[in-house]
């Protein structure tokens, strides 16, 4: 018996070895886990900061999304229950009153602009033509082209500086931000009264200032902001709430009428209320229903109608509606078209796409160029005025460049302007000199700190004939 035991013992002795050595080890090695969190815990957190960032995302990482979704929680399920028919046609009335009123009041904003650019270049080219006249017969030319590029650069000075300052985001068109906002970017006061205003006092400035620009552009920032002011029965510039159209302070109602005013102000611009739909729903609108096509329809139809009454009663023509857009080409009446035509107007086609595609290139530098030096706003407003006295001082030599006049087919023309041949007459070699001039100074333009944008930038009005 004692040598059983005594063998048994002997084979038991590695089995206790083995289980104190593994005993031993897991001890050190969950005693080398503790040390490791403890040191882990105790040293700094490293973040791992990428060595360079996009710049999209650092530009996307500046703006918040709008919410267009519909919470169908259980209070709108039970909202939905206790509305009646008699809440329903309240509801869908307010939605028509609404769209009528941004109709109407986007067609006040486009006669308000377009009168005080008529009264403006009035007043600036009759203070100028009776200056050319008298030096005409004492050659002292460079006493009118001084005050010709002082009016511009005044004019321009002030634009520049109240969107620098004030409302940066009230420069270009805003074509690009209620693109945005439709598509659901919260872009930061982009439908502000303040935005308006500013854009409005930039309009009749940076037009009447010289530059190649239009009042087409902004009129569909103008109808949006308008848009979006309305339905929401308050403003937030000055912190005031009218206790009016409370059921449409979301989001995606708020969307809805904006898409409204954008096409307002296409067919203010344009006097084309379908084409005013037609906008909203391929460039801008997320959200389409045949319901919202005919409301925003109404919208277009009277803005341009409010427009071109307002202006039969402003030219002295009451209720001659024959000014239905603020952007008109004249009459072509004698003008006719034949076939042996055809390929001038392909070439004229291919032409016109290769200088869009090489305006869109410069431009793209150019855009780069600005967001990396010209960032203060002494240099953006410097760089509308120095861009202001060049166009006031190209155009100004362009008159006199050539005096070889000759026959045009309509001599009707309702700009202001200051003409050196006689009525009925035009010079070509002028016309290409503009050519060249609105092409170059249309590229310098685009981009700068002023409230508008033109759609057609080749838009060589004989205006200098």
């Amino acid at each position: 018996m004692a040598e059983d035991v005594n063998e048994q013992s002997s084979l038991l002795k590695p089995q206790k070895k083995m289980l104190k050595q593994q005993t031993s080890y897991t001890s050190s090695s969950s005693q080398q886990g503790v040390n490791k969190v403890t040191s882990s815990i105790n040293e700094p957190r490293k973040t791992h900061v990428p060595k360079h960032i996009p710049d999209e995302k650092i530009l996307s990482g500046k703006y918040e999304s709008l919410d267009y979704d519909i919470v169908e929680n259980d209070l709108f399920e039970e909202m939905l229950k206790n509305n009646t028919n008699k809440d329903y046609i309240k509801t869908e009335f307010l939605r028509w009153l609404i769209m009528g009123m941004i109709g109407v009041l986007t067609g006040l904003v486009a006669c308000l602009i377009d009168v005080c650019v008529i009264q403006t270049t009035q007043l600036k080219f009759g203070y100028i033509k009776d200056y050319i006249a008298t030096c005409l017969e004492s050659f002292c030319l460079e006493v009118p082209l001084l005050i010709w590029i002082c009016c511009n650069a005044f004019l321009i000075l002030i634009g520049s500086f109240l969107t620098a300052k004030f409302a940066p985001v009230a420069s270009g068109s805003g074509i690009p931000q209620i693109k945005c906002f439709l598509n659901g970017v919260k872009v930061p006061q982009v439908v502000r009264l303040k935005t308006i205003v500013i854009k409005i006092v930039g309009v009749i400035c940076a037009v009447s200032g010289g530059l190649i620009v239009g009042k087409e552009g902004p009129m569909i920032h103008s109808g949006a902001v308008i848009a979006a002011g309305i339905s929401q029965g308050k403003s937030s510039t000055f912190l005031f709430d009218f206790k009016i159209f409370e059921m449409f302070r979301s989001d995606h109602e708020k969307r809805d009428f904006v898409s409204g005013g954008a096409a307002a102000g296409v067919s203010a611009a344009f006097g084309a209320p379908v084409g005013g739909v037609l906008f909203s729903l391929e460039e801008g609108a997320s959200f389409w229903n045949q319901a919202l096509t005919w409301r925003i329809f109404f919208a277009s139809m009277l803005s341009t109608f409010t427009l071109n009454v307002v202006q039969s009663f402003v030219k002295g023509h009451p209720l001659d509606l024959s000014s239905p857009g603020l952007f008109n080409f004249g009459k072509f009446e004698t003008t006719t078209y034949g076939g042996l035509e055809i390929p001038i107007f392909i070439l004229m086609g291919i032409v016109g796409g290769l200088l869009g595609a090489l305006f869109n290139h410069i431009n793209c530098k150019l855009t780069i160029f600005r967001r990396k030096y010209i960032t203060k706003v002494y240099l953006q407003v410097l760089e509308a005025v120095i861009v202001a006295l060049c166009t006031g001082t190209a155009f100004y030599v362009c008159l006199y460049f050539d005096n070889d006049c000759q026959v045009m087919e309509s001599s009707e023309s309702q700009e202001n302007g200051i003409q050196v041949c006689e009525e009925g007459l035009i010079n070509l070699t002028t016309i290409c000199n503009l050519f060249l001039l609105v092409f170059v100074k249309e590229c310098c333009k685009f981009g700068e700190n002023v409230a508008l944008k033109v759609f057609i930038f080749f838009k060589l009005k004989l205006s200098l004939k």
